[in-house]
């Protein structure tokens, strides 16, 4: 079955990000390599938010800062300086990454800005030791051509590459980078929204890397190049896909995007129907870790024998919906444990919608369902792990 795209009104913005093969990083004199020994020093860091001009803190620096993460980073002498560690001010901007930008711009037919700023993107996950990312316009205003169609090319810029994740300790409370790939020189190429379906996404990806590539100055290997995808429909939300590394990825990526779109829309259409309303849905998390003191669920008797809690929510007249699928192996249950995991920090959750299973019994949901007040129209999701956790989680679902 072939997708309408234009009655969806699909629109798609692509970010193109290419490592720059230049003799020295962006901001000081340090040879732009990677190194696979073990590092010659690492530090510990604890990023802060700090106000803006404005006086405002970053709500999203703060969210980040309250999960007291710290920061292991990981330097050899060849490729990082103080520069990278944020303990001497940057050095001037590399020439040659400037001409290469410009040389690519211009291939993109853009217009070179009057002078150059560099200006602070806010990096709030630990990847860059400063918490910003340098980056700067070069050009303006440019287009190419894939077959008879225009698309328009916002700005091309100049930007530093971010440290690499190298792993994690103690349940994700540090978090280890690699400051090799730090302060790479980074041209990004956006275009405007103008491209309709997968295939044309992919298309446009290829012409601008081919753009980049016949600079002769592109870095080749994997990573070296990566895309970011905006997306949106009439319908639905306007979502960002970053780091796409592969070209064939591009297409596929974005109709499993339009697809869970598309699912999540008639979902919220057969609720509507249903005359359900957002006010249906309470944020009254009740604890329940009386009905599993005698289970035999695995994960949720470890959870109760470290002293933590389960908590529940009922999602009124849900039943049935948070096993429908929304993209290949990909059910609305799975979308909100994504959310659960990121705001909540737990390990998943459960809901009724796929008991029994985890050795949870019908005799422990059907005492589930009354501790909750739900009935067979309802879902409910339910979590084990720190009150605080367990709460953050449901809310999370809820919203």
């Amino acid at each position: 079955m072939t997708t309408d795209y234009s009655k969806l009104g699909l629109k798609i913005g692509l970010e193109i990000h290419q490592q720059l093969n230049t003799k020295t990083k962006l901001f000081c004199e340090c040879k732009p390599l990677y190194f696979k020994e073990e590092p010659e020093l690492t530090f510990l860091r604890r990023l802060r938010p700090t106000q803006s001009e404005l006086g405002q803190i970053d709500p999203a620096a703060f969210f980040e800062f309250q999960k007291g993460i710290m920061l292991r980073y990981e330097a050899n002498k060849t490729s990082t300086c103080l520069v990278e560690m944020d303990e001497e001010p940057p050095h001037s901007l590399n020439k040659e990454a400037v001409e290469i930008s410009l040389t690519a711009a211009l291939m993109m037919n853009a217009k070179p800005v009057d002078e150059i700023h560099i200006m602070r993107k806010t990096v709030i996950d630990g990847s860059n030791t400063t918490g910003f990312q340098r980056t700067c316009v070069i050009a303006m205003d440019g287009w190419i051509k894939i077959g008879d169609k225009i698309v328009q090319i916002q700005h091309a810029s100049l930007e530093e590459d971010a440290a690499r994740k190298t792993g994690t300790e103690k349940n994700g409370k540090i978090i280890s980078y690699r400051l090799d790939r730090l302060g790479i020189p980074l041209i990004e190429v956006a275009t405007a929204p103008v491209i309709y379906s997968p295939k044309e996404a992919q298309d446009v990806a290829l012409v601008l890397g081919r753009i980049l590539r016949d600079t002769g100055k592109a870095m080749r290997g994997l990573g070296t190049i990566r895309q970011d995808l905006n997306i949106s429909l009439t319908k639905g939300a306007l979502i960002e896909i970053k780091g796409v590394q592969e070209l064939d990825l591009i297409s596929v990526v974005l109709e499993y995007e339009i697809k869970r779109q598309i699912n999540l829309i008639k979902i919220s259409e057969e609720l509507q129907k249903k005359n359900m309303k957002t006010n249906s849905l309470t944020k009254n998390f009740i604890e329940v870790t009386d009905v599993f003191n005698k289970t035999n669920c695995k994960l949720i008797k470890k959870s109760i024998q470290k002293n933590q809690k389960v908590f529940a929510v009922k999602l009124e007249g849900f039943a049935g919906y948070l096993k429908r699928e929304l993209m290949p192996n990909f059910r609305l249950g799975s979308e909100l444990a994504d959310r659960a995991r990121y705001w909540g920090r737990v390990g998943g959750i459960f809901h009724t919608d796929e008991m029994p299973a985890c050795d949870i019994t019908t005799e422990e949901i059907n005492v589930l369902k009354d501790k909750v007040k739900a009935s067979n129209h309802d879902a409910i999701v339910f979590v084990a792990d720190s009150p605080e956790n367990a709460k953050d989680a449901l809310d999370a679902v809820v919203d």
